[in-house]
C-alpha cells in the first residue's frame, strides 16, 4: 500500500478503492493513492470547518432529534441534514464529485429520515434526495442550541463552503487524469 493510503482507517480503504474504480483514472495503485490523498485532504478541510463553525462530532443523530447536522461520508461525499420542522428536514447532498456513479448534488426540501443516522452505518430516507448513502464517517451538531431557521442557514452555507473546496481538491486529481490520456 501507498503512503496515503496507509493512513486512512481499514474501513474506509474498499471505498477508495471503488470511487478509484469509478473515477475514470486508470486502476492502478498510483491512482488509488490520488484519491486517497484527496480523501485524506477533505477530511482535514471537513474537520477545520467544524472547527469553525463551533460543531462537535457525535456518534450518532436520533431520527427525532431536532438538531441538524453535517456527516462526511466513507466517500467523501457531503450530507447536510437539516433541523427537524414539522416531522420533516431539508436534506442536501454533494457527492465527491470524482464518481460518475452518483449525482454531483441532489436536495429534498421534506426529508424524512429511515432510520438514526449512526457512524459507520449508511443514512437512509424514507422521502429524500437520496435513498442511501455511503456509511457515514463522521457526524457533527452545532455546540449551542439554535432556532431552526438560523441553524439551517448555517449548515447550508457551510456545505456550500466546503463544496466549494472539495472541488478545488478534485481539480488537482482531473487535471491529473486529463494529463494521463
Amino acid at each position: 500500500m501507498g503512503v496515503h493510503l496507509d493512513q486512512i482507517p481499514e474501513e474506509i480503504r474498499d471505498h477508495i478503492e471503488q470511487i478509484t474504480a469509478t473515477s475514470g483514472l486508470p486502476n492502478t495503485e498510483d491512482s488509488i493513492e490520488r484519491i486517497a490523498e484527496v480523501w485524506l485532504e477533505k477530511k482535514r478541510i471537513f474537520e477545520t470547518k467544524l472547527d469553525e463553525l463551533n460543531m462537535q462530532e457525535v456518534d450518532e443523530l436520533a431520527r427525532e432529534d431536532e438538531r441538524g447536522a453535517l456527516l462526511l461520508t466513507y466517500s467523501g461525499s457531503i450530507l447536510n441534514i437539516g433541523p427537524l420542522v414539522e416531522g420533516r428536514r431539508r436534506v442536501e447532498y454533494a457527492s465527491i464529485g470524482l464518481r460518475q456513479d452518483v449525482p454531483d448534488t441532489a436536495t429534498h426540501e421534506h426529508s424524512e429520515l429511515a432510520d438514526d443516522v449512526v457512524a459507520d452505518d449508511p443514512v437512509a430516507f424514507n422521502i429524500g434526495p437520496i435513498q442511501k448513502s455511503s456509511p457515514i464517517f463522521k457526524i457533527a451538531v452545532h455546540r449551542e442550541a439554535l432556532e431552526p431557521a438560523d441553524e439551517e442557514q448555517k449548515l447550508t452555507e457551510a456545505t456550500q463552503a466546503i463544496t466549494e473546496e472539495f472541488v478545488e481538491v478534485n481539480k488537482t486529481v482531473v487535471m491529473t487524469r486529463d494529463s494521463d490520456e
